[in-house]
Order: C-alpha cells, then structure tokens, then sequence
C-alpha cells in the first residue's frame, strides 16, 4: 500500500485515495464522539455508535463520489482540491443536520448530537487537507530534496508576489524554492507569508544575494519605477543572479498566473525609463478624424507610429512602404490584433515622384510622418548615390508634394548622426533637414523635424545583432572600447514624436531627452550575463574596429546650436541657422542629379560643399576632407 500510494511514475491510485479518506473520516467522527464525552463514551451511545458509524460512512462516501475528492492527484494538491474538500464535508454535514431534524421530529432523538458533527467536519477538513500536503511534500522532497533545489527570491510581498509563489509551486515546486520575499515597505520587514520570511527590499537586498546562492529574482511588482528596476537588476548581474519578471495581470491566461509566463529580463529593461507623460489630448486633436499618411511604415519606427496612432481614432491611415512582406505582416496585425480597418497599404517608392503624386492626389492627406529612409551606416558608405536618392531625393519629393497637396503637417523623423556627420548616412539626413527648413518658409505647410538616438531592438541595431552572437554562442562584436551611444526605446521615441507633431508650429527641430550615453561594450557584457554565460568562458567579445563612416560618440546638438526647452522636458527645440530656400533648392537639385555620374567621390564632395561639417570617419572619403583643406589653405595663401 506505501508503495501504491508513492507510486511517482502513474500517481496514486484512486482507490487507495478514496480508502483512506473514508479512514480518516471515520477517525474523525470517533474522535468527535471522544471529545464531546470526555473520553468516556457512555454505554448507551456506544452501543449506537456501529450502526451510526455504518450509516455515516455511506453519505460521506456518496459525496466522495459526486465531487470525485478521490480523482485529484495528490502531488499535485492545490486550492481548489482544498475547496473541494471544505464543500464536499459541508455537504454531508448539512446532510447530518437535516436527518437530525428528521429523527427529533419523527422519535425525539438526534441522529447525531450538534456538537458531533461540528466536531467531525472540522476534524475531517483538517485532517483530509493536512494529508495530501504532507504526501505532496513528501513526493517533492523524494524526488527533489530540498538541498537539490534551485534557491530563487521574490521581490514584492503584497498580492501579485504571493501569486507568483503559488504559481512556482504549482508549476515548478520541485525544481525551485522560495526563500524569501523582498518587499520595499519596511513594515513588512520580519513578518511571514506561508513561513517565508519578507526582508527589506534595499537594505537586505544585497547581503541576501551575498549569503545565498540565488538562482533567480522574481520581480512580481507592477509599479516599480525605472530606475529601482535597474537597481535591483545591476546588483543581481553582480551576484549572477537571473532576474525574471511576472507579466502584467492582463496578460495572464484565463486571468491566471503559470510559471512558463514568469520571463527573463531583457537588456531593454535596463535601458528603459519611467513612462513619458504625453498631451493625450492635443495629440487627438491634431490626429483625430485626420487621414494620415505614413512612409517606411513597414519598419521599426513606421510601424510604431502606426499602432499607437490607431489609439487617437484617424479617419483613415495609408501605409506606405516598398516592403511588401513586412507591410502585408503590418496590415494583418493591424486588423487582426487592433481590429481598425480604417487603415490602407500602399506599395510604392517614395523616390519615384509621379507613383508618389497619385497616392497624394488620391488619399489627401492631412499629416505626414515622413520615417522613409536608408539608416545603416557602413551600408550607405559603400552606396552613397542610392543614400541620396532615398534619404535626400525621396525626402523632398514628399516634402514637394505636401506642399502642393496643402498637407497640414509634415514630420520628418531625423537622427543624431545627422549632427557633425562623420558619415554618409548622417550627411543625407543633415541635407534633408536642411531642406525641410527652408522649404517651411516657403510654404502654409508646417515641416516639423524630430531628431533622436539608436532605437533599442529596431531592425538591424546592435541588440538584436548581439541577441543572435549570444544565441549562436559567436563572438560578441564591439567595433570599439570606447564607442558610446544614445538609446530609446520604439515605442518611446513614437511617443515623443506624436509630441512634437502636436506642438511644432513649422521650422522646429525637436531633440528628444536620450538619458545618458550607453558604453556599448557594457552593453555586451550585461546581455552575456542576463542569458546566464560567463564571458571568457562561455562567449567572448571581440572588437573589430569602428566601421566607415561610425563615430565614437554622438551628439545631439552641432556647435552652432543651442536649445530652447518646451513644456514636455523631454522634448527640446534645436535654434539652426536659417537656409536660403533657392540657394538650397538648386544645389540638392545639384546634388541629386549626380546620381546619373555614379561618380561616388563626386556626390560626396558635393555633399561636403553643402554640410560644411560633415568630416569623413574611417572613411575613404577622409581623403576629399585633406584636399579641401588643402584647397582652403592656399585660398587663403593667395589672398
């Protein structure tokens, strides 16, 4: 029988459940009979006491059977098996109590006396519970001993935590056990749930991880600022610590929690900051009811702005792209996923003007989010005549056409190497602002720039690159010890955009509050960690020099700017000098029709004359930066 019942490989037979819950009832009523007499039962109702003891035994054995107590397995005992049980002694009880009424009615004699039955249920739901969680236990502690077991810590001790501990026990109880709570309201300090201590979240924190092998951090906090999940992060990546984190309540399944849902943290936790506080309702006033117009709306960006404009209910939306497939994957999630139909796909090349006319002239729009653009920086280095067709020739033709078309907004979205370019890619997008300046004077439509940083996890950026090394178990490659750079998350910096749509007045070039610049070599290192390899063990980093064109560090601002602050403090206004609108007009007229050379070294010494600061890094071209200041040397010899 020990054995059937610690068979671990089919579970306990039912038979041997139902057995012994019918001897531990029983148990139960003659320990009730014992105490409601005192431990002397007297004669009379000894006597009695067979056929009673017959007569209970069969109803409580019916109800074993119509809520089936017998059929949960026992190792896995949980709740709702111990809620089963409490309706299912209820209910025989309730049971003993009518036929009480019956027989005193009937011969003036109880059934069984009140406080018997009392009694028994209490002593029955007690022992029926207690016994399956001490054979859950002990087929745990069989299987896994205690020792064996992985130690992991949950940090929040309120609701979600305590949540998150049953779903590891329910889940994963063999594998992990829960050592204490962490919690950052001191009052809860010393205090137990289900006998696991709760310390203090910042004072405990550290010396836990230090006496302890913790294998994971549970963060079952929703509310946890930024900034303090960096700190709890940075102290566990110190300590190997895994840090894994429960999901929001509305995205549990079913509204419960599983321990598969409990996920790693992602470096795109550590990067991110607190939630940007946005002007909901100027933002709906400048899109609701609005068709809207989007180019690139296939990538990271485009995409972004898409999904979170849906949200400000759009008349209409035309998603423009020459991507077929990431455009078609982007009109069924919008359709599937948001349910809005309002939203159009259009196939098209934002450099092929008279393909670009028509979808103006056919869908009108309202605003434009100009996010149509090469961005790769060794890419456009090796092609710079296709960087000017696309990023300089494909901008003014949507900027013209807004004007033609009388758009109300155009917003280009720009980017931090457009600032003292060093590279190709940086110099087209310098050009395109400076166009989309000039023009704003000529014209009754507002052209708005918005300038950022590197955007976490978009299309070819370094975390995905990483993500693959790591997973591949490659090398990590960092061209540079030193390379910094801005980061953002996508869904922040569309954010920050519809902002700066909603509050440009036409000419602005908006800068976006990046935080502080990231090394990307420790960017690496916190990636190996956080997918729980040791570097120079598991995986190296290897550093490969910086690419053509690539800086060390960027920048926001050029030297001859300064900024002026808006109500958003994350969001300021870079003062340019202004641009003649002819002079420029005719020089990217210029510049665009020297494509037809294919002459690279041509286009970007026309490119250099047009962005005086643009300095080649790295770069072939670093050669035209010596002859031009050769060339301004003796210039200035003559005169």
């Amino acid at each position: 029988m020990i054995k059937s019942l610690f068979s671990f490989q089919n579970g306990t037979p039912r038979w041997i459940v139902f057995t012994a819950d019918a001897i531990m009832v029983t148990c139960s009523l003659l320990l009730a009979y014992l105490l409601r007499f005192n431990f002397s039962i007297p004669a009379e109702e000894a006597q009695r006491l067979p056929s009673i003891l017959l007569f209970f035994l069969l109803i409580r054995m019916v109800f074993f059977f119509v809520f089936r107590s017998y059929a949960g397995i026992i190792r896995y005992t949980s709740t709702r098996d111990a809620a089963r049980i409490f309706f299912m002694l209820m209910a025989g009880s309730v049971v003993f109590g009518i036929l009480n009424v019956i027989r005193f009615i009937s011969i003036q004699v109880y059934f069984l006396p009140i406080s018997i039955i009392i009694l028994e249920y209490i002593i029955s739901v007690f022992t029926l519970i207690v016994f399956r969680i001490i054979v859950k236990s002990v087929y745990a502690e069989m299987r896994l001993p205690s020792r064996d077991r992985t130690d992991v810590m949950i940090y929040g001790a309120g609701q979600a935590g305590i949540i998150a501990k049953h779903a590891i026990d329910r889940d994963a109880g063999s594998k992990y056990k829960v050592i204490a709570f962490l919690d950052d309201d001191p009052k809860k300090k010393g205090r137990y749930i289900e006998g696991i201590p709760v310390y203090h979240a910042p004072s405990d924190l550290e010396e836990l991880l230090r006496a302890n092998s913790v294998k994971h951090l549970i963060l079952a906090i929703q509310n946890i600022s930024s900034q303090r999940k960096k700190e709890i992060i940075e102290s566990c990546l110190h300590y190997d610590t895994k840090v894994l984190n429960v999901p929001p309540v509305a995205n549990w399944i079913n509204g419960e929690l599983s321990f598969k849902q409990i996920k790693k943290i992602k470096i795109e936790d550590l990067l991110e900051r607190d939630p940007i506080q946005l002007d909901i309702q100027k933002i709906s006033n400048e899109i609701s009811g609005k068709k809207i117009l989007i180019t690139g709306a296939a990538g990271s960006i485009g995409s972004e702005i898409v999904r979170q404009i849906i949200a400000f209910t759009p008349e209409r939306i035309i998603m423009l792209d020459n991507a077929e497939s990431p455009l078609y994957e982007l009109e069924l999630e919008i359709q599937e996923q948001k349910k809005f139909l309002k939203a159009e796909s259009v196939i098209a090349d934002v450099r092929n003007a008279e393909r670009m006319r028509n979808v103006f002239r056919s869908f009108q729009p309202d605003i434009v989010f100009h996010a149509a653009a090469y961005k790769h920086v060794p890419m456009m280095e090796n092609n710079p005549s296709e960087g000017i067709l696309t990023n300089v020739s494909g901008t003014k033709v949507c900027a013209d056409l807004a004007h033609e078309f009388k758009v109300n907004r155009f917003v280009m979205i720009s980017t931090d190497k457009a600032v003292n370019p060093t590279g190709i890619m940086g110099a087209t997008k310098r050009i395109a602002e400076i166009y989309i300046q000039a023009l704003n004077k000529q014209s009754a439509t507002q052209f708005i720039t918005t300038r950022f940083g590197n955007v976490l996890d978009s299309n070819g950026s370094v975390i995905p690159r990483f993500k693959k090394q790591i997973e591949e178990r490659l090398p990590v490659t960092v061209t540079h010890p030193e390379v910094t750079r801005y980061f953002m998350t996508i869904p922040e910096a569309c954010q920050l955009v519809l902002e700066a749509a909603a509050m440009g007045n036409g000419g602005e070039i908006f800068l976006f509050d990046m935080g502080k610049p990231v090394k990307i070599v420790d960017l690496a290192r916190k990636m190996i960690k956080l997918s729980g390899l040791t570097l120079g063990k598991d995986i190296q980093i290897v550093f490969t020099g910086l690419r053509p064109g690539e800086k060390l560090y960027e920048e926001l601002l050029a030297n001859e700017e300064n900024t002026l602050e808006t109500h958003h403090p994350k969001i300021l206004i870079a003062k340019v000098r202004e641009y003649n609108f002819e002079s420029i007009s005719s020089q990217i007229r210029e510049l665009i029709g020297l494509f037809d050379t294919q002459n690279n070294e041509v286009i970007v010494t026309k490119m250099k004359q047009m962005v005086p600061e643009f300095i080649s890094s790295n770069s072939v071209f670093a050669s035209l930066d010596q002859k031009q200041e050769l060339s301004e040397t003796k210039e200035s010899a003559k005169l």
